[in-house]
């Protein structure tokens, strides 16, 4: 079992920046390529960016591309999403997951954290 836990989300202006971090226990996270989704209210949740094991593969979605930045410390058990010049429409529920796969689709993955607000002012 892996146990992912989200933090950093809040409220921030258009324009503005925060950074998320995903903290694992239970397993080793090298062992998992790790993903962020968010869910808007009355959508469904939707792929962010995902990064494979050893960090060397990024996939990330048309709407981040640019703007949002995924990095992994395999040592700290910890990834992190960095989010700049945000958007309204990315307010959200941004959830991290960890898959032994790999790919964009929210079956894919195994475990998943509770989730942390982000809300954007415009």
């Amino acid at each position: 079992q892996v146990q992912l836990v989200e933090s950093g989300g809040g409220l921030v202006q258009a324009g503005g920046s925060l950074r998320l971090s995903c903290a694992a226990s239970g397993r080793p996270l090298r062992n998992y390529a790790m993903g962020w989704f968010r869910q808007a209210p009355g959508k469904e949740r939707e792929f962010v960016v995902a990064i494979s094991w050893s960090g060397g593969s990024i996939y990330d979605s048309d709407s981040v591309k640019g703007r949002f930045t995924i990095s992994r410390d395999n040592a700290k058990n910890t990834v992190y999403l960095q989010m700049n010049s945000l958007k309204p429409e990315d307010t959200a529920v941004y959830y991290c997951a960890a898959t032994t796969g790999w790919g964009r689709q929210p079956a894919t993955y195994d475990y998943w954290g509770q989730g942390t607000q982000v809300t954007v002012s415009s």
